[in-house]
């Protein structure tokens, strides 16, 4: 089977997943791989999507045009490009979790880092929690870093690029005996 890519952003509403999810059944569509996500009441999310024979990026598209409109949502639908999972030679997985009072350059400051270091971000979620008058920001990423010596090392710099902006930061590389 080939591969679709889909993402659709709205309001959020209760049935926005089964209405998709009813017409990638209809068309015979597996869906391999997702995120979903409400974000300040925006519903977004991102599939990929194997898709049979007959069942290309129009055609989903215009199958999914009713629940696009029923829902108020934006639909996109492209072929997907196939590349090669898994972390790169010489990388492992690690864990960055943050929390502090909100500030502009948060999630720029620990990207950064990550990236100078040769870190990979492959999954960043962010929240706003507690009250208006002091709201507490969140966030957790999980990106690959070098192995060995060099990923503490990197650790250590997203921790002090984190440090530098006033908010807690945790780095650990991922263990199977700890998640």
């Amino acid at each position: 089977m080939a591969h679709l890519s889909l993402s659709a952003v709205g309001v959020d509403q209760p049935g926005i997943v089964a209405a998709v999810s009813g017409v990638l059944v209809d068309l015979g569509c597996n869906l391999e791989d997702s995120t979903m996500s409400i974000l300040q009441g925006q519903f977004a999310m991102v599939l990929v999507v194997a898709n049979p024979e007959g069942v290309d990026a129009g055609r989903l598209e215009e199958a999914l045009a009713p629940v696009a409109a029923r829902f108020g949502l934006v639909v996109v639908v492209r072929p997907f490009v196939e590349v090669e999972g898994g972390e790169p030679a010489g990388h492992e997985p690690w864990t960055v979790s943050v929390h502090g009072g909100d500030r502009i350059g948060i999630v720029h400051a620990v990207a950064s880092a990550l990236a100078e270091e040769g870190g990979n971000v492959v999954d960043l979620s962010t929240h706003l929690v507690g009250g208006a008058d002091a709201p507490l920001y969140v966030m957790t990423v999980r990106a690959t870093l070098p192995a060995g010596s060099a990923g503490v090392a990197a650790a250590a710099r997203v921790e002090q690029a984190a440090t530098a902006l006033g908010v807690r930061c945790t780095v650990h590389r991922d263990d199977a005996d700890v998640l």
